[in-house]
Formats: C-alpha cells, sequence, structure tokens
C-alpha cells in the first residue's frame, strides 16, 4: 500500500475528530448534505453543534443528535470481530479500526441521512454485493465493508488514498476524475484523516 506519513491530530468523521481522554478541545458537530457526520474542532457556521465533555464521553448539547460517548469502550467491544475479519480477508485490522472509526465511531446503529449503516456505513447496494443480510449486525456489516476495501485495493492497486476516496465518494466519482481523488472537500479530507487514523492505530495494533 502506499502509506501517507505522519499524523495530524485533527481527524474528520467520516472524518471523526476524538483526542485524548484527558483533552478538553471544545468538539462541534455537524451533519453535510451527503449524511455525513463531521466533528470539528473548528466550527465554519452556526450549523455546527457544539460538544461538551463530560465523565463519559462527549455528549451533544442539544438533545437528537448523535452521541458519540464510549468510543473506547465500543472500540474494545467491537475488536474481536475486527481480528477475525482482518485474517479471514487478510486486511491490516489497523485499517479497518481507521475507517470504522470515521464512519460510525463504532456505533452498529449508526444510520446517514444517505442510507448508509452501521459500523462501516454499507449503501444498501454495497451490502447486497457481498451478501450482508443484516447491516446492523457487527459482524456481516464489518465483513461486507472488508470486503469492499479488499476488492478496492486491488482495483486500484494498493494505491490506498484512491481506495478512500471510492469508499467516500464512490468509483464513480474516482473514474469521473481520471483515476484521482474527486476535489470534494469532504472526500479529500476524508482521505487525509483517515489515513492519519491508521497511521496512528497501525503503531499500535499493527
Amino acid at each position: 500500500m502506499h502509506f501517507a506519513q505522519g499524523f495530524n491530530l485533527l481527524i474528520f468523521v467520516v472524518c471523526a475528530f476524538f483526542v485524548a481522554p484527558t483533552a478538553y478541545a471544545d468538539i462541534y458537530k455537524y451533519t453535510d448534505k451527503r449524511g455525513r457526520v463531521i466533528l470539528t474542532d473548528t466550527p465554519k457556521n452556526s450549523k455546527y453543534v457544539k460538544l461538551v465533555k463530560t465523565w463519559k464521553g462527549w455528549e451533544p448539547l442539544k438533545t437528537g443528535t448523535i452521541r458519540y460517548n464510549n468510543l473506547e469502550q465500543n472500540r474494545k467491544k467491537h475488536s474481536g470481530t475486527i481480528n477475525v475479519v482482518a485474517d479471514r480477508y487478510k486486511l491490516p485490522k489497523s485499517l479497518i479500526h481507521a475507517v470504522i472509526t470515521a464512519e460510525s465511531a463504532y456505533d452498529s446503529d449508526a444510520v446517514s441521512r444517505a442510507g448508509a449503516v452501521g459500523l462501516m456505513q454499507l449503501m444498501p447496494g454495497t451490502a447486497k454485493r457481498y451478501g450482508v443480510s443484516n447491516r446492523r449486525n457487527p459482524y456481516e456489516n464489518i465483513s461486507g465493508g472488508t470486503q469492499y476495501l479488499r476488492d478496492l485495493l486491488i482495483l486500484y492497486d494498493n494505491n490506498l488514498k484512491l481506495v478512500l476516496a471510492a469508499y467516500n465518494a464512490g468509483e464513480g466519482a474516482v473514474k469521473k476524475y481520471n483515476n484521482t481523488i474527486p476535489p470534494y472537500k469532504e472526500t479529500q479530507n476524508y482521505v487525509k484523516k483517515v489515513i492519519a487514523y491508521y497511521n496512528k492505530y497501525k503503531q499500535s495494533m499493527g
């Protein structure tokens, strides 16, 4: 794979940004037109909802929005399944963790406005393609998403940046721009930040 170097502490969800438990920087949440959830410490306008740090984790100040508390607990909860799937499809578990962190923050019930569901935010077509009948089932969802990553790695000759761009924006978008990362700010940020997560996780997970 073409691995990007360096680690930027600002992570974008799909890009999700989380700091160490002892940090107390303000974090803001925004859901874009595609239904993607963005967490950042630099809000651009009033549409960003401020999250507050509590002893339980990050919680929205506003009701009715997604909760991102207990991230580490949820990561541990799904680590066993991720290990099994990573071994089965011969992908780095750190890469799977990076994508899941960005896509859903380990929330198996996460649903986007676009209709993506589960830990790896599978769309109906992708789920059908990989035989996923229950997108909320952690094992099925991770298996489907991991197979998709594997096939994208083959399609793009292990170019991780293009793989992530296609996972975010679709293979058609990558093809439209002559096998380059589409000029969508969301996708460009997604690629950078998932790679940042990956670089972070592979130091501790391999």
